[in-house]
């Protein structure tokens, strides 16, 4: 496994630890939909919540929120969709956290409901 993919499930279990120190219940990770992949979907009261993880360890080329284009912000838009046809009884929402990890001690700026 090379080390940005090992970074990015540092992250993701970073992020899924914070989520449920804010009340969050994590249903699945890595959940493979037939147009893309939801890192983390997560349950805040009785909204369903998409997360999209990015982790940086190094910001020389910017912040890792600033990773999440208008390409990917489409795809995530197009997943909620899915879901929400899945799950027609059900709000919504879609969080990004961003985690600097150029620091010894990560840092996490979590953006909640973005795209809605």
């Amino acid at each position: 496994m090379n080390q940005e993919k090992r970074l990015g499930q540092t992250g993701e279990k970073i992020a899924a630890a914070h989520l449920k120190s804010k009340g969050y219940r994590i249903l699945k990770t890595n959940l493979n939909l037939k147009i893309g992949e939801v890192d983390i979907l997560a349950q805040k009261k009785d909204a369903l919540v998409l997360v999209e993880v990015k982790t940086k360890s190094n910001l020389d080329f910017g912040f890792p929120s600033e990773m999440v284009t208008a390409k990917k912000r489409h795809k995530l838009n197009q997943l909620a969709q899915m879901l929400c046809f899945q799950y027609p009884n059900k709000d919504i929402q879609l969080d990004v956290i961003a985690i600097d990890y150029s620091k010894s001690q990560p840092e996490i700026d979590h953006l909640e409901n973005v795209f809605f």
